[in-house]
């Protein structure tokens, strides 16, 4: 069955960087809408950033300038490079492939519903 695993969370201080990884099989990242989703204890998550299969990109306002997101299709792989970060980055990070849609602001609406096909989640803390 289709299996996305991210790998890269880890503890990191403010105005530090990271990079997730999400690593698809059984699915091809180009033919799919891709997406990063987060989620923080006792909130309803947000959509970070989506990717369209048009290569259009958007970012949730919180991420907008700090976040970049793209894929590398040779490796089939979606990535999060996180620039600057903040203590209210901290959560729960998961990638997301949406088949349906065609641009990054259908991704980012599909995945903010939590449609598509999910990983387990990468966690990442950041540190005042």
């Amino acid at each position: 069955q289709v299996q996305l695993v991210e790998s890269g969370g880890g503890s990191v201080q403010a105005v530090g960087s990271l990079t997730l990884s999400c690593a698809a099989s059984r699915l091809t990242v180009s033919n799919n809408c891709m997406g990063w989703f987060r989620q923080a204890p006792g909130t309803e998550g947000e959509g970070v950033a989506g990717i369209g299969r048009d290569g259009s990109t958007k970012y949730a306002d919180s991420v907008k300038g700090r976040f970049t997101i793209s894929q590398d299709n040779a490796k089939n792989t979606l990535y999060l490079q996180m620039n600057s970060l903040k203590p209210e980055d901290t959560g729960m990070y998961y990638c997301a492939a949406v088949r349906w849609c065609m641009t990054a602001f259908q991704a980012l609406d599909a995945i903010t519903a939590r449609q598509g096909y999910w990983g387990q989640g990468t966690q990442v803390t950041v540190s005042s």
